[in-house]
């Protein structure tokens, strides 16, 4: 599998939480936590767009061709 890598600047306070989270799985590397935490999102938001009306589906990209629409 392809990897891409990501940067990012969070808050103290979830970075707080992060670490906590990671202390009460027993894993250290906050990376693959975080990383971990993502998959698990992408995935329970996948299903719910999965579930919506598929003319609803693609909204966001609906308005982003919009706003491009516009700038032209």
């Amino acid at each position: 599998m392809e990897e891409r890598k990501l940067e990012l600047t969070i808050t103290e306070e979830l970075y707080r939480e992060l670490q906590r989270i990671a202390e009460a799985v027993g894993d250290d590397n906050l990376a693959g936590v975080a990383t971990a935490g993502l998959a698990q999102w992408i995935g329970w938001r996948t299903a719910e767009l999965d579930s919506r009306d598929p003319a609803q589906r693609y909204f966001v990209n609906e308005a982003l061709d919009a706003l491009l629409e516009g700038k032209k």
